[in-house]
């Protein structure tokens, strides 16, 4: 008998994260379906065109904000453990700097960046290790699409040494 007080004695309030969330959704919703509805179509002849699919996308979307924003009220969502900020910003980082160095540096070493700041923010701690490794491996990467595929990807000094 006891166990059915402490149930009730621990309900939990709105969660204002999956609240956030659910924002987040209606509005990227509201987006998919402005911009679907701002599609030119090429013939009238069939309902199915180019802006069907983000419709239903859109659609769907809003439908994950209606049912999140319900769980979010009701506090149904399991306790989050703590978050640990520092491989986030290891990788944040990364991003930024591949952004920022594509263009003067090359795909090679702005991806190579890009690894071993990942990696870095996932336990790997030897940069050292890491950043040549993801150097060639990028390498190998954009001489696959670059050379084999013929796709157009930025060059630098890595990449203008060996073609």
């Amino acid at each position: 008998m006891s166990e059915d007080n402490t149930s009730s004695a621990t309900t939990r309030r709105p969660d204002r994260a999956a609240f956030i969330i659910a924002v987040f959704l209606f509005v990227v919703a509201g987006v998919m379906a402005w911009d679907a509805a701002h599609l030119k179509t090429i013939a009238q002849y069939d309902r199915i065109g180019p802006a069907t699919m983000p419709q239903v996308v859109a659609f769907g979307l809003f439908c994950l904000g209606i049912w999140t924003a319900a769980e979010a009220w009701r506090g149904e969502f399991p306790e989050r453990d703590r978050q640990d900020v520092a491989p986030v910003i290891w990788i944040i980082a990364g991003l930024v700097g591949q952004m920022l160095l594509l263009r003067l540096a090359g795909f090679s070493i702005a991806t190579g960046l890009l690894f071993a700041f990942t990696a870095r923010g996932f336990g790997k701690r030897k940069l050292w290790i890491s950043l040549p490794f993801g150097i060639v491996f990028s390498f190998v990467v954009w001489a696959i699409f670059s050379q084999l595929l013929q796709l157009t990807l930025p060059t630098g000094p890595v990449e203008r040494l060996f073609f």
